[in-house]
């Protein structure tokens, strides 16, 4: 391939707002010993994986040009330059597979004398920081970590706050300088406590996930058997997949998708993640259940809907154009708050409705959270809108977006109703199935005994 650095620009003008923030910072009692960056949609975009043009005309990406870094990005880098953090070391964190051209990039952009540790290779970000904390000889604890995936299959802020890291979820990158002030300020007063888990959301809140404590046993349902390399998928605590090797489970047992069981959590030495083992199945019982189709949407929405304000559902994908009207499905409630910048609250007082009357209809019943299924709907015809018909405005209170955030595909919703109780499952992506308890189904939802919606 031939490299695409062929000439050096400086670029580092510190902003008006990075030049005021500087003072903030020295009235700071505690900085972080070690910052971490993620360089995909964190410090540069876009992500290198899509640059699919560039990889068949085997070439490397210019920076400025194929790849820009992102504002705020700029002014941390230059504050950095100019020796604003004495006492603090840098790095970077990347599970990109272009490793090659990740490394090209940070000698384009002159950011190589920036960080004091370079961790580039495809895998889990838990190795990364392993190494970090090896080479740098500094605790997680007075670390930070920046990243644009907080959660999930690619999810960064997750796993490694579990190792006691305060870390930053940054959907849009390093956009706003006032991520950087926001999450200092937050590391000053968590510097006291240290709590593991704990993730500076993008819009500034604090989330404390459950660590897994390796002595607690969790439960979880088998949720699909790869087989592959003798390795097994199972759903753990709801949020996310965990695996298994057939080696933990009990001698002489076999397992079966759908089985329920108990476990702990170790670390997969092989894979640097989280394995379940000290493994106790208990066969489910599939005579008493009903496999229905599931689709997962994030608060508020899903509240939204679950309430009956929300009777239209909108998508650019074609996730419900292969479904006839009145099919039933089952609403579960995924882990995030989606970030529409509370345009979904001047909607509904568009319609007239006060802020306590909003948030209950935001809300879910006690019993019900996120990770469950928890209503079951019946669809009504979908069908493709123009923008024009999207921005009117019964439309926009029926869907609860405004017209330019809504997709092109609509999906009527027919009637919903909650289940008699939330029932915690793994989510996955579009319409998937999951074997449910009759006894949860409200009256009257299932026409028959093989109704699978």
């Amino acid at each position: 391939m031939t490299r695409g650095g062929t000439s050096k620009t400086s670029i580092f003008n510190v902003s008006r707002s990075a030049a005021a923030g500087t003072s903030f910072f020295t009235d700071l009692h505690a900085l972080p010993s070690l910052v971490v960056f993620d360089l995909d949609n964190t410090i540069w975009t876009p992500e290198l994986y899509q640059l699919r043009n560039i990889e068949r005309s085997n070439r490397y990406p210019v920076a400025h040009k194929d790849v820009q870094l992102y504002p705020a990005a700029k002014d941390i880098i230059q504050q950095i330059k100019s020796g604003n953090y004495p006492g603090t070391k840098f790095a970077v964190a990347s599970r990109t597979k272009s490793v090659d051209w990740a490394h090209d990039l940070l000698d384009q952009f002159e950011l190589r004398d920036v960080f004091d540790y370079v961790e580039i290779f495809p895998g889990d970000k838990k190795q990364h920081f392993s190494n970090l904390k090896g080479v740098s000889g500094i605790d997680y604890s007075e670390m930070i970590f920046f990243d644009d995936n907080r959660d999930g299959k690619f999810g960064n802020c997750e796993p490694v706050s579990s190792l006691g890291v305060l870390s930053v979820h940054c959907p849009n990158g390093l956009s706003e300088y006032s991520i950087w002030m926001n999450a200092l300020k937050h590391y000053q007063d968590w510097s006291s406590h240290k709590t593991p888990g704990t993730i500076i959301e993008w819009d500034n809140s604090i989330s404390i996930i459950e660590v897994a404590d390796p002595n607690k046993r969790l439960s979880g349902r088998v949720n699909s058997l790869t087989k592959r390399n003798g390795l097994d998928s199972f759903s753990l605590r709801q949020k996310k997949d965990v695996f298994f090797h057939f080696s933990a489970l009990p001698d002489g047992d076999d397992v079966e998708e759908g089985d329920d069981s108990t476990f702990t959590i170790s670390t997969d030495s092989r894979r640097g993640k989280d394995a379940a083992v000290n493994i106790e199945l208990s066969k489910k019982d599939l005579e008493n259940c009903v496999n229905m189709r599931v689709f997962s949407m994030n608060m508020p929405f899903a509240a939204l809907l679950s309430n009956g304000y929300k009777t239209i559902e909108t998508r650019n994908g074609t996730m419900f154009t292969p479904y006839p009207e009145g099919t039933k499905m089952l609403l579960h409630v995924g882990q995030r708050v989606y970030p529409d910048g509370d345009h979904h609250i001047d909607v509904m007082k568009s319609g007239g409705l006060e802020k306590d009357q909003i948030q209950a209809l935001k809300s879910l019943p006690p019993g019900f959270s996120k990770g469950m299924a928890i209503a079951i709907v019946e669809l009504g015809k979908t069908y493709e809108t123009t923008l024009e018909q999207r921005c009117d405005p019964n439309f926009q209170r029926a869907v609860a977006a405004f017209g330019r955030d809504s997709g092109m595909r609509a999906t009527e919703i027919k009637r919903v109703e909650y289940l008699k109780r939330g029932v915690e499952m793994p989510a996955n992506g579009g319409v998937f199935k999951a074997n449910i308890d009759r006894d949860v189904i409200p009256d009257g939802w299932l026409n028959c005994d093989n109704d699978n919606g």
